[in-house]
């Protein structure tokens, strides 16, 4: 059976119907019809897909401009920069203007509301957060913890909790914990299980590498407080929040990882509001890979979560990424609009990517969809979105709209003009309480000193009971050695000069005469008996040590 064919790309803007989308609704472009997410259903989260250079940034830009003219306020990461110009009004452009007069989509050159927002505080307003809000799992992904030492990660807090310590705000805080920890480990272990020094190392070497990469910007006070991401302007626009994201990605794991927070704490901080007319926030997820590269279980189950249950708090999450397959099933079945632009597939993996995205949408009669995918242009995409039932419509290959704003950056002095006019104001450095710092050390010290004082307490408990101090045992070790080996040595000696003296026919104590240094007789005695000796038993005192080789001690001397 031979396979369909794609569309003419030269039907793709045709069509019966005007380009405009219903009121209650977020134009995305035209295929046969317009190509629209209905606001009411936006919170149903959303999917973006494409390889480099196809439009996925010019795809995003138009939507979060949709957004924002309905009042729905916007989150965004900006990468590569490029995403800043929605700061600005846009300017005429011949591909701009052909695009509009094909789909007969009137543009609007206009600025939007925006918000910059900047982790180390220089491209933006700074964002911080706390050690204590952002939790032992995150954490754990953000150092790259092994499950032994998020195990030790996660103790910390709950000691800290029981011990009723301060709030962890910084990373010194958390070091100054783990110190305290260290030093308690042995008590510690048999309440809250097993803490090894190891552990604890690995952690604060882990949070010194964090700290190099700037992590020390983010944690502090004042905190991000939510809904400062969720205004609007006096024109009833939504704010689009643009996080500066250039160095940022230097760190992929910060990065994803702060995103992650930044969805847990809309989870937490927004009240259940059931199907709301439109969603109190969309949130786009760039570069969503870095999400779900290499998590663990335990987090992609929290992902997960957060995804099925935000939809309840009005937030509408849309993952941007190159490869389909980037997105776990248990994730991509729960994003009902989804906007495929085009994939190369000149691998077997890449072949397989094209096949994945396909099997995604909902079947078109008229097109090849996985043939379109690999055909699609520049601002072409196949789109496929909840219809007014909550229903994937069919999938189509869509001409996607141009924005109203800028396609590009923008200069130092436009982005300085638009962080000056932020309706929401936050201090450049971080603040840190001295007092809870102090509090905490003086736990760790507390700490210190009491393993001290239980080390003297054993050391004096021995010496009263008699067992002495290692110095004690040396002395009295060498005494008994000296004592052992003298005297046997100099009895020898001894008794071997009296046997000499009487084999000479001396008798008695005379023999004491071979010890004398007088001259005549008794001298000459002395050499005979020395000859004599050394002829018969030849004895030589003191011949079993050589002094030479070895030490008073039994050591090696040094040659």
């Amino acid at each position: 059976m031979a396979k369909r064919k794609a569309a003419p790309k030269e039907d793709l803007g045709r069509s019966e119907a005007p380009a405009k989308a219903p009121d209650d609704s977020v134009y995305i472009g035209q295929s046969v019809k317009p190509e629209f997410i209905y606001l009411r259903l936006a919170n149903r989260h959303g999917l973006i897909t494409g390889a480099t250079g196809t439009g996925k940034t010019v795809t995003l830009q138009g939507l979060a401009e949709g957004f924002s003219d309905q009042g729905v306020p916007v989150f965004c990461a900006d990468v590569k920069g490029d995403l800043s110009g929605v700061a600005e009004e846009g300017e005429p452009k011949s591909w701009i203007e052909a695009r509009a007069k094909e789909i007969g989509y009137k543009v609007e050159y206009r600025a939007y509301p925006v918000i910059f927002w900047d982790l180390f505080g220089k491209d933006g307003l700074p964002v911080r957060t706390s050690v204590d809000e952002m939790g032992p799992l995150l954490l754990s992904r953000l150092m790259d913890l092994s499950e032994a030492q998020e195990g030790v990660l996660n103790i910390a807090f709950k000691i800290a909790k029981d011990e009723k310590l301060p709030k962890l705000v910084s990373l010194k805080n958390l070091q100054t914990l783990l110190e305290g920890l260290a030093a308690r480990a042995n008590k510690l272990t048999t309440k809250y299980g097993n803490i090894t020094k190891a552990s604890v190392g690995s952690i604060q070497r882990s949070l010194l590498v964090l700290e190099q990469q700037g992590g020390s910007h983010f944690f502090g006070e004042p905190p991000l407080k939510i809904r400062d991401m969720m205004c609007t302007g006096r024109d009833g626009r939504g704010y689009i929040n643009v996080l500066a994201s250039e160095k940022l990605m230097e760190s992929p794991r910060l990065y994803a990882t702060f995103l992650l927070f930044l969805l847990s704490e809309l989870f937490e901080e927004l009240e259940e509001l059931g199907d709301p007319d439109k969603p109190e926030l969309v949130f786009f997820f760039d570069e969503a890979h870095l999400l779900f590269k290499d998590a663990p279980k335990a987090l992609l189950e929290k992902v997960e979560q957060v995804v099925r249950l935000i939809r309840s708090k009005g937030v509408g999450v849309y993952f941007v990424t190159q490869n389909p397959l980037d997105i776990p099933d248990t994730v991509s079945r729960q994003l009902g609009n989804r906007v495929q632009h085009a994939l190369r597939a000149f691998t077997p993996a890449e072949q397989k990517a094209v096949k994945s995205a396909a099997q995604t949408f909902r079947r078109n009669p008229k097109i090849d969809t996985e043939q379109a995918i690999m055909q699609l242009g520049i601002g072409e995409a196949l789109v496929s979105t909840l219809d007014e039932k909550g229903q994937p419509s069919v999938v189509q290959l869509t001409l996607v709209r141009p924005p109203n704003s800028r396609v590009g950056t923008i200069t130092e002095s436009e982005r300085g003009k638009v962080i000056a006019d932020s309706p929401v104001k936050y201090p450049a450095k971080p603040s840190d309480s001295e007092a809870d710092q102090a509090r905490l050390q003086e736990w760790a010290d507390g700490a210190a000193e009491a393993k001290a004082a239980s080390a003297d307490e054993k050391a004096a408990t021995r010496t009263s009971s008699g067992g002495g101090s290692r110095s004690d045992s040396f002395w009295t070790t060498l005494g008994k050695t000296l004592i052992k080996t003298g005297v046997p040595l100099a009895t020898r000696v001894l008794t071997d000069a009296l046997k000499g003296r009487n084999r000479r026919g001396g008798g008695g104590f005379g023999g004491l005469g071979a010890l004398d240094t007088g001259g005549g007789a008794s001298a000459k005695s002395s050499d005979n008996s020395k000859t004599e000796t050394s002829a018969g038993d030849k004895y030589v005192p003191f011949k079993s040590i050589n002094v030479v080789e070895r030490g008073i001690l039994g050591g090696r001397k040094r040659q």
